[in-house]
Parts: C-alpha cells; structure tokens; sequence
C-alpha cells in the first residue's frame, strides 16, 4: 500500500465538468466526458465518479460516431489491452482513452489506486445541484479524522464520516479540492481535483426601446441562455422599475405594457432564478424614457357649421388635435383682444352680441410645447328692423305726368339686404330705390318694401323686415297727392317694424 509521510501531497487530478459531463447510471440521463459532436469518442464510467478507484472494478465504455466494435484503447498515451472492444473493465491505475476510426481520442478518466481518493460525482455540475464529496481509502474501516479542502482552505471536518455535502452549488464553488486523513496511523492527503461548475442560465440580458412613445405598447425581455444539458429547467422571472416589482415572478421573459405614460418612466431591470430560489442572476438596468407626442393638427369645429349665428343665439365651438399625449390644456382666443375667453376643449358663446364676431383661435399645450389652430371666422348676422319708406319728392302733390322716386332703408341688419317692392302687395320692383317716371292714375294705391337678410350660404334662415303700407294717389293735373302710413305689417316675417 502506497503512503506518504505527513505534508507530502499527491500529484493533482484534474476532473472537470464539462458542457458534456460524466456518464452514471443513477437516475439521471447519462452524460459523457468529453467534447460534443460526431468526430469525438467519448467515455463512460461505472461506478459515476472521478476520478475512478480500482478497488471500485470500474468498467469504461467507448463511444462515438466511429465503427462500434472498432475501439482502440490506450493507458498512459501507449495502446492497451485486446482491441476492438467498447467495454474495458479496469485492472490497473493509469489515465486510459479511446478513440474509433475516423474519430478524435476521447477525453482521458483516471483510474487512481491512491491510499486516500477524493471523489466527486461523474456527471456535469451546474449551479443549483447539491453535490456530495467523498474521501475514499483503500482501507475505508481505518479511514478517520476526515477533512475537506477548496484551494487549500480548510472547509472543515465530514458530517457523515467521509463525507461532505457542498450547498447549492454556485459558480465560486468551482476550484481545487482535496482531502486528508487518519488512514490507519498515517497522514495521508489526496491529490487536488478540479471541479467546475457551469452556468444553469447565462447572465440576463434585459432589452426593450429605450424611448417609447406615451400611449404606445412597451415590451421587454429578460434574455437568459439555458445550459444545453438542462434547457427546460424552469426559470422565473421578476422585472424590477427603480428597485420596484413590477411583474412577476413568472415563467414568460416579457414584460406587457398595454399603453405606456410618462410615469412608466425609469430604470428597469430583471432577475432569473431557478424554482427554488437557489440560483439567481440580475441584469444590467436600462433606462426606459417615455416621450410625450407633441400637439399637432390643431383644428377647429363650429356648431352651427361655419360659425355664422344671428344676434342672440348660441354658438359653440370646438378645439381637437390629430397628436398628442398626456395632459393637454386648451385656451381660447379672439384676435385683438387679450382677454382669455376659456379653457377646455369646448367654447360656447351665449347670446352672442355683434361684438362677438371676430377670428377665434384655439391654443393646446402638453406644458412642454404648444400648438394653435388655424384662425375662424365668426360671424353675427344682425337681423334686418326697422323698415322705412322716404317719399320723394319732398312734395306731398303728385299730379298725373310726374316723377316719382320712393326709397327703402333700415334701421340695423347686416350685409347684404335686399329689398322688395309691392304695390297693393304684388312684387312689382327690386332694389331700395323705386323710380316710378310720367306716373298716371293707374299708379294709385298702396306701397310698401320688404327688407330681408339671411344667415349662411344655404339661407336656411330668412330674415324679413315690412315697412309701413304708404297710400299714393295720382290725380289730374289739378289735384294734389295725398299718402297715408297704415300702421301694422302683413306677411310671414321674422322681424317687423311699425313707424
């Protein structure tokens, strides 16, 4: 039996956990040491630990995308034992590979027949596996006083004899470890094993726009790669806003925001970890700015429909915009007064007088920027009162042969007015003036004028004005006129005036 003195140690074993692992045969899919693909052999070990003890009788099958039954073997770099088969049981120690035709020599497995062996298991290590470590002794009834070492620090005595259970392992647990003990009456120190454990996830990476538009749907995701050996480990999400939760924990990598405001504003971030909670990993933070749409499209609406009233009525009128986020503030203006007229995207003028006529205009603003309409006209259509008929000439004798000339006005109403003439109420001229020339006896009886405006375009409101009737009477050569003002209006009108 091999022994060393105390403080001698022994050559360093190197087992690595690779992105392929160990083969075992405890539950687990197996796993092979060594590097993927077809042009690699690979190699399985029973019982699944490393390195291999030869009093445990380890058995090595080779495997790969070479011819099976065409295995060549090799001990310490020199070709070994009987040819062709996959399976080798060990009967020596030694570093032993394989390999096939057309393929690479597989990974080398120790086999060690040490007097003290630390063991790990013979299968890939990631973060959050709990692993136990074990001493192994050619004579294990004489092993004692057991202790475990990472990188030469003391973690401590077994728990469980010869045996140590790490925790959760994490990515810092990788290193160099060893053993030492009582074997018999000798100190005896293992040779250093290196054990790396692998990434579960990778780091997360949280991507998302950085400046989303107010209103707009905003997506984030917490990027993370899975380890080829467990891709559908399950992993939870928690996404964070200024140190803040703000969805998750969950299964799904994304973030929904149906609608984004400035409040969604600041600095995300997200973690990953294991069911369990045993491995966790946080992202770098990304600074999410929500930006407000500017007002834009500014436009003004009017009811009635092109903001011509009549004295007296209603009037509203109505701002909107095409763009725009957030809060946004409306102030109304008429062109040549400073006066604030209202707030809010509606104005409604009541009884509007004719000083309300004038360019309206609609200002909106989201407290960072502004916009204005286009200017609208409003118009207070007067209605046409007062209609009046002046005689002329001033004299009041109007003889047979003389010329007549009789003129209609009023006394508000706005452009355009047109007037009407009747005689003994049939229409018989247009215009505020009525010439009547070499009048004779037929153009006796009774005058009047219709004085009329309208409101729109479309004149779906008349405006009508009756002056008083005027009697005119045309006599021979020696009698004189006479005319008389009958008091009161006929006709359907909206407005009339007696003198």
């Amino acid at each position: 039996m091999e022994s060393r003195q105390p403080g001698e140690q022994w050559p360093e074993q190197r087992v690595t956990a690779s992105a392929h692992g160990w083969g075992h045969r405890d539950g687990r899919e197996a796993q092979t040491l060594g590097l993927a693909g077809a042009q690699t052999s690979q190699l399985l070990v029973e019982p699944p630990w490393r390195p291999g003890v030869l009093w445990d009788r380890v058995t090595l099958t080779c495997q790969g995308s070479g011819t099976p039954g065409a295995t060549t073997w090799y001990k310490d770099g020199q070709r070994w034992g009987q040819q062709g088969r996959d399976r080798l049981s060990v009967t020596e120690s030694g570093t032993y590979t394989c390999d096939r035709p057309g393929t690479r020599r597989s990974p080398p497995v120790t086999v060690l027949d040490d007097p003290l062996v630390l063991q790990v298991p013979a299968w890939t290590l990631l973060e959050g596996d709990t692993v136990t470590l074990r001493c192994r002794g050619r004579q294990e009834n004489h092993l004692s006083r057991v202790r475990f070492y990472r990188d030469e620090k003391d973690l401590g005595g077994s728990l469980r004899g010869t045996e140590m259970s790490l925790p959760p392992l994490q990515l810092h647990h990788s290193g160099r470890y060893s053993c030492g003990g009582l074997v018999g009456s000798w100190q005896s120190r293992s040779a250093a094993v290196t054990v790396t454990v692998q990434e579960l996830f990778s780091v997360p990476v949280l991507e998302g726009p950085p400046t989303p538009t107010e209103g707009s749907p905003l997506t984030l995701s917490c990027l993370s790669t899975p380890s080829p050996l467990r891709p559908r480990a399950p992993l939870l999400h928690v996404f964070y806003r200024d140190g803040q939760v703000v969805g998750g924990p969950q299964g799904s990598p994304q973030l929904l925001v149906p609608a984004v405001g400035v409040s969604h504003s600041g600095n995300y971030g997200c973690e990953v970890h294991s069911q369990g909670g045993a491995v966790r990993k946080s992202s770098a933070r990304l600074r999410v700015t929500v930006r407000r749409v500017p007002p834009l499209g500014v436009s003004l609406s009017a009811q009635p429909p092109g903001a011509q009233v009549a004295l007296g009525d209603s009037l509203e009128l109505n701002c909107s915009v095409t763009m725009g986020t957030g809060a946004l503030s409306f102030s109304w203006h008429r062109e040549g007064s400073g006066a604030l007229l209202g707030t809010g995207p509606r104005l409604e003028l009541r009884h509007v007088g004719d000083n309300d006529s004038g360019q309206y205009r609609c200002r909106v603003s989201d407290g960072d920027s502004a916009a204005e309409s286009d200017p609208m006209n409003v118009t207070v259509l007067v209605p046409v009162a007062n209609a009046t008929i002046t005689p002329g000439p001033l004299s009041h004798q109007v003889r047979a042969g003389d010329n007549v000339t009789l003129h209609c006005s009023v006394q508000v109403g706005s452009a355009p007015v047109t007037f009407t003439w009747l005689h003994n109420r049939q229409e018989v001229a247009q215009g505020p003036l009525l010439e009547l020339s070499d009048v004779e006896v037929g153009h006796s009886g009774t005058y009047q004028c219709v004085a009329t405006n309208q409101l729109g375009q479309d004149g779906h409101r008349v405006f009508r004005a009756f002056s008083p009737e005027l009697a005119l009477e045309v006599t021979p050569q020696s009698s004189l006129l006479t005319g008389g003002v009958t008091r009161g209006c006929w006709g359907v009108q909206d407005a009339c005036s007696s003198g």
